[in-house]
């Protein structure tokens, strides 16, 4: 059976020939142990930017999905093998059985991060990273429900619970706090996300928290408008952030998130 994309208006116009090849190959290779295919991070929250963003896509298998095929996948989607159009492609695969209940673990059958701008990683041990981004991915694509293939997400994916949600969140602060890997307009639109979360409930797309944040917390408006200044930017020409400003801004970011966390733990 022809596997293609639901709803191709869904997506960035860039990225619809390389989803749709890549929704075709998953759906190959994994026959009628696919489940659904759907989309996480900027697609899903609708703040793609072409030439900064990545692509991140979740696959959810049955439990029976043969081993060698995880193995097939990463070989198949692999840069190499399928030319990313976007910065790169972040491809986490699920099996149903973990993803259908709430969880803090990472819990992946596959991790792979492939493309021009990203690091090539290709994982079959989920102890290998930090749990943390899996959780916050699931909790966006269970609000998003962007589906780029097969069943509709909360048929197969359970929100992550409020605890591990909020312990996640304070994982990712810190994290961003290091710099360690990360330019310096992502660890500050990252944080406005996380407090805007803390605030609403829901997931807004980094522009967006930006500007929910910049409007009660004026002193830091110029930083926050020169980070998204940089954000829409290609990555290779990010604008450079003062350093003490960032980490003043992110020290501010943890202390939220700490207090929303205890108030509601």
């Amino acid at each position: 059976m022809t596997r293609s994309l639901l709803d191709p208006s869904a997506v960035p116009a860039e990225l619809r020939p390389y989803l749709a090849e890549l929704v075709q190959r998953v759906g190959i290779l994994c026959g009628p142990h696919l489940l659904s295919v759907f989309a996480v991070g900027s697609i899903a929250l609708g703040d793609y930017r072409h030439g900064r963003s990545d692509i991140d896509v979740n696959v959810v298998v049955e439990p029976s999905l043969p081993g060698e095929v995880v193995r097939e996948l990463a070989e198949s989607l692999a840069d190499g093998a399928l030319r990313c159009p976007a910065a790169g492609l972040e491809l986490v695969v699920y099996d149903s059985a973990f993803v259908g209940r709430p969880s803090d673990q990472a819990g992946y059958l596959l991790d792979l991060n492939t493309g021009p701008l990203l690091p090539e990683r290709v994982s079959f041990d989920p102890a290998a990273a930090p749990a943390f981004w899996y959780v916050l991915d699931r909790s966006i694509a269970y609000q998003s429900e962007r589906v780029l293939y097969g069943r509709p997400v909360r048929h197969v994916l359970a929100a992550p619970s409020q605890r591990h949600l909020l312990a996640a969140l304070m994982a990712s602060v810190r994290e961003h706090t290091t710099g360690i890997g990360h330019l310096p307009d992502n660890q500050v639109l990252n944080g406005c996300r996380s407090v805007a979360f803390c605030r609403t409930g829901r997931w807004a797309a980094k522009r967006e928290a930006a500007q929910i944040i910049s409007e009660s917390e004026p002193d830091f408006r110029p930083l926050l408008e020169t980070a998204v200044r940089s954000f829409e930017r290609p990555r290779t020409a990010a604008l450079e952030l003062p350093a003490t400003e960032v980490r003043t801004f992110l020290a501010w970011v943890r202390e939220r998130v700490e207090e929303a966390a205890e108030s509601r733990l």
